[in-house]
Order: C-alpha cells, then sequence, then structure tokens
C-alpha cells in the first residue's frame, strides 16, 4: 500500500530524514516510533503529500506522491485521512459539521446521507447522538474520538495517526488504542500510527518500525521490537536514561 524508498529532507542545514526506507502492507497497522523531534510527523506528511522529498521517492497504491499532477494527487488524498495530534477540531462548527467536513467539501453527497454518515461515524467512535454539541462541550478524550470520526466518515483507504494517545489519562489512552484496534479490524483500512508511547504502540501494531537519525534502524512484530538487543532500540522500548541516544546527545552539548 505504502512504499518510501531512500527518502531525504532537509529543513535548512537540518537533515531529518536521511535516507529512510519503510513498506507497508495493505490492510496492516504500522506503527512508527521514535523520540520527539525525530521526523516522525514529517514522515506522514511525505506519505499524504503534503512534504516533498528532495531526493527519495514515495509510492501510495503504486502511485508517484511525488510526481502526480495535481488534480491526480488531489483524488488520491480522498483515500487517506489524516488524524491531527491535537484534534484540529474547528471552534465555531458543531461536532456534526467537523465530522461530516471532508464529505461537505469534496463531495456532492445529499444532506440525508450526509447525517446518516456523520451519525454512523460517530456512533463507531462511540458517540451517538452528540452531532450538536460544540467542541468547547467536549472533554479531551472525546475531542480525540471526534476527530477519528471525521476521519472515518470518508471512509479512507489509509489512517494516518500523528500522535494519538498525546495529552489524555492513561485510561482515555488505552480507550483510543482500543478505538484504533478496533476500526482497524471492522473496516480493513491500512493504519500508520506515529507514537512515542510503547504501551499504545504494542496494543495496536501489526508492525513496529523505529525512527533514528532520519533512518529506519529496526523493524519487526511488536515482539520483536520489545525483545530487541539494538542497543538504540533497547534503550528507547525501555524509557532507559543511558545509553546511545543519550550519549549521543551529550555530545553535541
Amino acid at each position: 500500500m505504502i512504499e518510501i524508498k531512500d527518502v531525504y529532507k532537509n529543513f535548512g542545514e537540518h537533515r531529518v530524514l536521511d535516507g529512510l526506507s519503510l513498506n507497508i502492507a495493505t490492510g496492516t497497522t504500522c506503527v512508527i516510533i521514535g523520540r520527539s523531534g525525530c521526523g516522525k510527523s514529517v514522515l506522514l506528511k511525505h506519505i499524504v503529500g503534503i512534504l516533498k522529498p528532495d531526493k527519495g521517492d514515495v509510492f501510495v497504491e503504486g502511485k508517484d506522491m511525488v510526481r502526480l499532477a495535481e488534480k491526480e494527487l488531489n483524488a488520491l488524498r480522498l483515500k487517506i485521512a489524516l488524524v491531527f495530534q491535537g484534534g484540529a477540531l474547528f471552534d465555531s462548527m458543531t461536532v456534526g459539521e467537523n465530522v461530516g467536513f471532508g464529505l461537505i467539501e469534496h463531495s456532492d453527497v445529499g444532506r440525508k446521507e450526509l447525517l446518516e454518515r456523520i451519525e454512523e461515524s460517530l456512533c463507531l467512535v462511540g458517540l451517538c447522538g452528540i452531532a450538536n454539541l460544540m467542541p468547547s462541550e467536549l472533554s479531551g478524550g472525546m475531542k480525540k474520538r471526534v476527530a477519528l470520526a471525521r476521519a472515518i466518515c470518508v471512509k479512507p483507504e489509509i489512517i494516518l495517526y500523528d500522535e494519538p494517545t498525546t495529552g489524555v489519562d492513561p485510561i482515555t489512552a488505552d480507550s483510543i488504542n482500543e478505538l484504533i484496534r478496533n476500526l482497524h479490524d471492522k473496516l480493513k483500512v491500512t493504519s500508520v500510527v506515529v507514537t512515542h508511547d510503547m504501551k499504545s504502540a504494542y496494543k495496536v501494531a501489526d508492525r513496529i518500525a523505529m525512527m533514528y537519525q532520519g533512518k529506519i534502524i529496526a523493524e519487526g512484530t511488536s515482539s520483536e521490537i520489545e525483545n530487541s538487543q539494538h542497543p538504540v532500540v533497547h534503550q528507547f522500548v525501555n524509557g532507559l536514561a543511558q545509553g546511545p541516544i543519550t550519549e549521543t546527545i551529550e555530545r553535541f552539548r
């Protein structure tokens, strides 16, 4: 479904992606782990075509995201839903208007079907009957769920999650993990989850890939990553203060 080949991306003199390659199979959930600021969100933006690499290739469904004409790129983007880290709901719109935004903007669906799709999406995330509420009336966890409902309302083939459990309590985080897993099973979508929360990673992943210094340095099942003897992976997944990651940081201070 997604093929990333030898991608480089610089911002000024700062190299964020340094020859990164990764393949994500159709219908799987791939979790990308790594420290904050390592370029995980930048990678997501390359997959959806918001950013283009300085060098390298990104293919989605066999189509070249780097060289597609704008019209073809926009058509392909309609198959991809991005769940932003903070939810990114429109404060001036109702929950229902937020959830249906993609359909309203990019389809000619009738009002009856629109309302049905909105309610169906809200029910899938456990929020039936709240379409008329405003975002200000929701808790942080509910806002995350509404963002998920907005993503699935357009019936995407790929869902990209940017730090879905950031900023919520552990119980809410676990319910979001359950929701991601359940949506994957029900909708048969390909999912890419960016996180540094290992509990979340182990719960939702079919495969886990670790980013470090602009590359994928390890990839495998949850069990393989959890038991990896690679020194960088071992330090990260076990949350150890001492190890090659912190030694590298100290050298640059």
